[in-house]
C-alpha cells in the first residue's frame, strides 16, 4: 500500500530520474550529444484545399493571401486558438482577420516538448548540471516520443519557438521568392501586412507569391525581437467567439453522422468492480433499441461495462435503466473516505517516506520554538460541462474518430490497440471541448466508443456518458493529508521547515494507463508547492509517501499545486501569528532572494486595497507552471455563511502573448479554486461514490462569484504557464481571511465554519 522510503531502497531521486531517462550511460551521452530533431517539417504533406500551398509543417498560404495556421493543441476555453496563431502572424507580419486555424495532424512534430521536463522533481531554484541534462534529456526524449498533449499549462511554454520559428522560415522564403522575381537582393525587401515590399514601392501579395514560395528550399531566417512585435503582448480579441456564439463551433456533443447510433453506458458503482451478468432479453423489445453490448476492460482505464445502443441517447438511456445488471463489487466493497483518510494517516505513522528536498541540517534547532499542524483535503472530481462523449465509426478495417480530447496521438494509440489496428488507420477528428481540466487527459471514453463502433457493425455510434457516471467514474485529484512543521528562533525568524504528506500519485497511474509504464519512482504533482517554495528557510526536508486510494486517479486543475498550495500558505500564515508578525511582513522577510515573487505579492495587496468595513483580507503566494500568483481575497462571514467578495490578483508569467486570454484564465482557473475550496468534495460509502450530480457537487454559481480584479506583471522572461497557476492560492487566501475574521484556522477542504 505505501511505498519505501529512498533511505530503506537505496535509490536516490536522480537515480529515478536519469535511470528512467536512459538505457546506459554511453547511450545517454552518445543520444545526448545528437542535436534535437526540428519541428518545421512534419513527415507528411499537409491536406490542403485546391487553392493553397504549405510553406512548412506549420503555415499554409492561399492564393487570396488567407494565412492558415496549424494549431496542435486543444482548445477547450483557454484561448490557444487565438494566442497560438498570433506567433505565427506576428513573425509573418500579417494581421489577424487573414488567419484561419488547421487541425493539426497526427505528427511528431507537434508533440509537446515541455511536460516531461517540467515533470521533473527539481527545485525551481536548482541551477546545477544534473537538473540541465536531465531536463535536455527529458526534452529530447519528448521529441522522439512526438505525444500531443494539452495540459500542465504547456501551450504558449511549449509552441513560443517552433510557432514563431515557422511564421519566421514562411515570411524568409516569401521575401526570397519575391526578390528573385525582382532579380534584387531580399535585404532590399521588407514586409507588411501580408505583403513583401521593395524599398521602390514595388509590392506583392503573400498570395502571389505563396506557390513560388513553397517550390523553394528552407532558406535563413532570423526571429523578431520583442521590439518588434506588433501582435505578441497585444490585447487580442478571439477568433472563436463568433462561432461559438452563433452555433458553428463544433463541439463533441454536436457531433450528427447520418445513420447515427446513440450508447448510454453503465458501469460498476464499485471502482474495480466487474460484471456478472445482464438480461439483455428485458430491453431488447424497448422503443428503439437495437443492441446491448458488453464491454471488456482496459488498460486506460475503462472498466467492465454494458451499453445499450438504440436511435436515441434518451431511448438507449431508459433502457438501460430497465436493464437488469448483476456486478460482483470486488475488494472495495467497503471503502469509504473514512477509511481513504485513515489509511493516509497509517502510511504517514509508518513510513519515513521519499525524501523530495532537503537542505541545511534537516533538522529543527533544540531551543527553538516548535509549530505543528496537520492539514487535509478530499477527493475531487472534474466536471467539466460537457459530458464524456466520443463518436466513433468503424469501416472495414478504418475507424474514424469525433473526440473532445487533451491527448489525440494517445487516443488514436488507445482505439487502435483496442480494435487491433494499425495507427495509421485510425482518423481523429478534433472538436472543441467544453471543458478539459485533466479529465480529457484519459481515453477511457475513446475505447469504449472504439469498442461499441466494431459492434455496431459500420453505423456511427455516439457515446455519451451521464452526469451521474461522469461524477462517479472520474480519474479524481487524490485526497491527501499533511503534516507540516516548523521552528522559529527568537527573533520569529523560520530556522526549519518540514513537510511530510501522504496520497496516491497520478501522473504514476495516467503513464500507466496511455502507455503501460510501470508505477514507480517519483512523482513529483505529489510534493509540488511542497518541496519548491520560495521562502528562504535555512534547514528544510519535504517527504511523501505514496498510498493507494480505491478509486483512480488522475490530474485537475494544477494537480497537486491544488492542495499543497492551501497546506503551505495556510501553514505560513499560522508561523506568521506565532512569531507575532502580520502575514504580509512575515512573507516581506522570506523572500529576500525571490524579488519577483515579492513584486508579485507587493502588486496584489496594492490592488485589493483596505477591505470593506465587516470584511477581513487573506493573502496567499505560490508559484506553478512557472508562473507567480499572488492573491488577496476579500471576505465576510454571517450567520456561519462564507461569503467571497472579491479577489485581487497579480501575475508573472514571463512574457505575455495575449492580455486578454490570461487575464480570461485567471478568472477561471480563480471560480475554479473557488468552486472546489466551498464546495468541492467527493466521499464514498461502501465502495460507492455518493455524490450524484450538480445538486450535491455543486459549482458556484453566480449570485455567489466574487469581483475579480488581475493584473498582469510587465515581464521579459520567456513565456510561463497561465491556465493552471490561478487555482492554488485560492483556497489559502480565503482560509486566511476567515481566520482573521472568526479566529477558527480551518485546516481541510471544503471550508466549513463549525
Amino acid at each position: 500500500m505505501t511505498q519505501q522510503s529512498a533511505s530503506k531502497t537505496g535509490l536516490s531521486r536522480r537515480h529515478f530520474i536519469l535511470g528512467g531517462l536512459g538505457l546506459t550511460g554511453a547511450l545517454v551521452v552518445g543520444w545526448g550529444l545528437m542535436p534535437p530533431r526540428q519541428r518545421l517539417h512534419g513527415s507528411a504533406a499537409l491536406k490542403l484545399g485546391e487553392d493553397a500551398v504549405a510553406l512548412n509543417g506549420w503555415v499554409t498560404i492561399g492564393t487570396d493571401g488567407g494565412i492558415g495556421v496549424v494549431v496542435a493543441k486543444s482548445e477547450m476555453g483557454q484561448g490557444v486558438t487565438t494566442a497560438l496563431p498570433m506567433l505565427v502572424a506576428d513573425e509573418l507580419d500579417v494581421p489577424m482577420n487573414v488567419v484561419s486555424l488547421l487541425q493539426a495532424p497526427i505528427d511528431k512534430i507537434y508533440g509537446d516538448t515541455t511536460m516531461m521536463a517540467d515533470g521533473l522533481p527539481f527545485h525551481p531554484d536548482d541551477r546545477g548540471a544534473i537538473k540541465r541534462v536531465a531536463q535536455w534529456l527529458a526534452r529530447k526524449t519528448e521529441r522522439e516520443l512526438g505525444v500531443m498533449a494539452t495540459g500542465g499549462s504547456s501551450s504558449i511554454k511549449d509552441s513560443w519557438l517552433p510557432m514563431r520559428e515557422a511564421g519566421a522560415a514562411a515570411r524568409a522564403r516569401l521575401l526570397a521568392a519575391a526578390a528573385l522575381r525582382w532579380k534584387v537582393s531580399p535585404d532590399e525587401c521588407i514586409t507588411e501586412a501580408g505583403f513583401v515590399v521593395h524599398r521602390d514601392g514595388r509590392r506583392l501579395g503573400y498570395g502571389v507569391l505563396a506557390a513560388e514560395a513553397a517550390r523553394m528550399n528552407d532558406v535563413p531566417f532570423v526571429l523578431k525581437s520583442p521590439a518588434e512585435f506588433k501582435l505578441i503582448g497585444k490585447p487580442t480579441p478571439r477568433l472563436d467567439v463568433a462561432d461559438k456564439v452563433n452555433g458553428r463551433a463544433q463541439f463533441g456533443m454536436d457531433i450528427c453522422l447520418p445513420g447515427l447510433i446513440h450508447a448510454a453506458i453503465a458501469m460498476c458503482p464499485v471502482h474495480g468492480g466487474s460484471l456478472r451478468s445482464f438480461d439483455s432479453a428485458k430491453v431488447s423489445k424497448m422503443h428503439g433499441v437495437i443492441d446491448v453490448v458488453a464491454l471488456p476492460a482496459d488498460r486506460s482505464g475503462a472498466p467492465e461495462a454494458v451499453a445499450v445502443l438504440a436511435k436515441s441517447w434518451w431511448q438507449a438511456h431508459k433502457a438501460l435503466s430497465r436493464l437488469p445488471i448483476v456486478w460482483d463489487d470486488g475488494a472495495n466493497a467497503q471503502s469509504s473516505d473514512a477509511s481513504l483518510f485513515a489509511q493516509l494517516k497509517d502510511g504517514l505513522d509508518q513510513e519515513s517516506g521519499l525524501i523530495y528536498f532537503s537542505q541545511g541540517s534537516g533538522e529543527a534547532p533544540p531551543s527553538a520554538k516548535k509549530i505543528t499542524a496537520e492539514y487535509r483535503v478530499p477527493l475531487l472530481a472534474h466536471a467539466a460541462m460537457e459530458p464524456i462523449n466520443c463518436t466513433a465509426r468503424l469501416s472495414g478495417d478504418q475507424l474514424s474518430l469525433w473526440v473532445p480530447t487533451q491527448v489525440p496521438s494517445i487516443a488514436v494509440s488507445a482505439a487502435a490497440r483496442a480494435l487491433g489496428l494499425s495507427e495509421d488507420r485510425v482518423t481523429l477528428h478534433m472538436t472543441y471541448l467544453g471543458g478539459g481540466f485533466g479529465r480529457r487527459l484519459e481515453t477511457d471514453m475513446v475505447v469504449q466508443a472504439a469498442l461499441l463502433a466494431q459492434a455496431a457493425k459500420g453505423a456511427p455510434v455516439r457515446l455519451v456518458w451521464s452526469r451521474e457516471n461522469d461524477i462517479a467514474h472520474d480519474f479524481y485529484r487524490p485526497a491527501s493529508v499533511a503534516r507540516l512543521s516548523a521552528a522559529l528562533d527568537t527573533s520569529g525568524r523560520v530556522v526549519h521547515w518540514e513537510s511530510y504528506s501522504a496520497s496516491g500519485a497520478p501522473v504514476q497511474q495516467m503513464l500507466a494507463r496511455a502507455f503501460g509504464l510501470p508505477q514507480m519512482g517519483p512523482d513529483k504533482t505529489t510534493v509540488e508547492g511542497l518541496h519548491d517554495h520560495c521562502y528562504k528557510i535555512p534547514s528544510q526536508r519535504a517527504s511523501h509517501v505514496k498510498v493507494d486510494a480505491p478509486v483512480a486517479l488522475g490530474s485537475w486543475r494544477s494537480v497537486g499545486h491544488s492542495h499543497n498550495a492551501f497546506f503551505k500558505e495556510s501553514f505560513i500564515d499560522e508561523l506568521a501569528l506565532a512569531a507575532g508578525a502580520d502575514s504580509l511582513s512575515f512573507r516581506r522577510q522570506m523572500l529576500c532572494e525571490h524579488t519577483r515573487h515579492l513584486a508579485v505579492l507587493e502588486a496584489a495587496v496594492a490592488k485589493a486595497g483596505k477591505p470593506a468595513e465587516g470584511r477581513e483580507q487573506g493573502i496567499a503566494l505560490h508559484q506553478s507552471f512557472g508562473s507567480i500568483v499572488a492573491q488577496v481575497a476579500e471576505v465576510s462571514v454571517s450567520d456561519g455563511c462564507i461569503q467571497v467578495h472579491r479577489i485581487s490578483c497579480a501575475i508573472d508569467c514571463g512574457r505575455v502573448v495575449n492580455p486578454l486570454g490570461v487575464t480570461q484564465q485567471i478568472e477561471s482557473a480563480i471560480v475554479y479554486g473557488l468552486s472546489a475550496a466551498l464546495y468541492g468534495e467527493i466521499r464514498m460509502r461502501d465502495g460507492r461514490v455518493v455524490q450524484r450530480n450538480f445538486h450535491d457537487y455543486p459549482m458556484l454559481r453566480m449570485r455567489e462569484m466574487p469581483l475579480i480584479d488581475v493584473e498582469i506583471m510587465r515581464s521579459e522572461e520567456a513565456p510561463e504557464g497561465a491556465g493552471e497557476p490561478g487555482t492554488p492560492p485560492v483556497a489559502p487566501a480565503v482560509a486566511n481571511a476567515i481566520f482573521k475574521l472568526t479566529g477558527q484556522r480551518l485546516r481541510s477542504l471544503p471550508l466549513r465554519l463549525g
